[in-house]
């Protein structure tokens, strides 16, 4: 029988032990600071990264993976005829997922390309559905099936606790930048559709735990939640554990807290959060 392989890319928050436990293959992205480029997950962490982009003089720039470094790993993976699962973070914010299609057009293997339409837990959450239903023996038309619902469920917010790398990085424009610092306002912006979309502008970190709460719980009256993920780049201690805390007293106690990829921290700045949460 054909084994399926799962692929992804450096900005789905796994852990290294889940990524080593279930056979996953991860193709990094990578990030130039001041001329020097650096591999994401191999000899860049996202702890440390925050270090260096606060002293770096330009804003780092991440860069998606060439389709040739797809279409090698489709050609391993695939040459006794196994089929693939390559599932990746939204394509309204990085043309990885395009690079991965690309790869799966010039490969003989057996390769379906998935966008995620999010990041961070948001596609962690995706990629530990399909291993699931994998090691459950479903196939791949049933695991595609499945994960669209998931993306139908899920939903991701994003905080960040300064404009500045999103006016640089070209996400917003200058005027909302100015207006925001000007006005010290907090732009939450969730993912719906996989691209970055405002929703609100609130004046502190408290009334963007309260909005969070209040929309978690709205989305969630009457189903059954079976993730909640606070992916940060150093935005614990202002938002993440307040609404932590807030969701525990619901009787959810398994929220995943994970420091966020590079990738994802180089766009938002430092003292972001995202807020995911899938329920059903």
């Amino acid at each position: 029988m054909r084994r399926i392989h799962i692929v992804t890319d450096s900005t789905c928050d796994l852990t290294k032990e889940e990524v080593a436990q279930h056979g996953i293959h991860i193709v990094p992205l990578t990030i130039q600071i001041d001329g020097q480029t650096y591999t994401d997950g191999v000899d860049l962490e996202p702890q440390s990264f925050l270090g260096l982009m606060k002293n770096a003089k330009n804003l780092p720039k991440s860069s998606q993976p060439a389709p040739g470094k797809f279409k090698e790993l489709y050609d391993e993976l695939g040459k006794d005829g196994d089929q693939i699962i390559s599932i990746h973070m939204t394509g309204g914010m990085s043309g990885t997922v395009e690079s991965a299609r690309q790869a799966a057009q010039m490969t003989d293997a057996d390769v379906t390309v998935i966008d995620s339409r999010f990041i961070a837990i948001g596609l962690a959450i995706q990629l530990r559905e399909a291993i699931r239903m994998r090691d459950e023996g479903a196939t791949v038309e049933d695991i595609v099936a499945r994960l669209e619902k998931v993306r139908d469920n899920t939903h991701l917010y994003v905080i960040v606790d300064t404009l500045e790398n999103l006016i640089k990085g070209g996400r917003i424009g200058k005027g909302t930048g100015f207006i925001g610092s000007l006005l010290n306002i907090k732009v939450i912006a969730n993912l719906e559709g996989g691209v970055y979309n405002p929703v609100s502008k609130v004046r502190s970190h408290k009334q963007v735990v309260n909005f969070l709460f209040k929309q978690f719980q709205a989305d969630t009256a009457g189903k059954t939640v079976k993730a909640v993920g606070i992916s940060h780049a150093d935005g614990l201690v202002t938002m993440g554990n307040p609404l932590k805390a807030l969701i525990e007293e619901t009787g959810f106690n398994d929220v995943e807290i994970a420091f966020t990829s590079p990738i994802i921290s180089t766009h938002t700045g430092p003292g972001a959060i995202g807020f995911i949460y899938f329920a059903e």
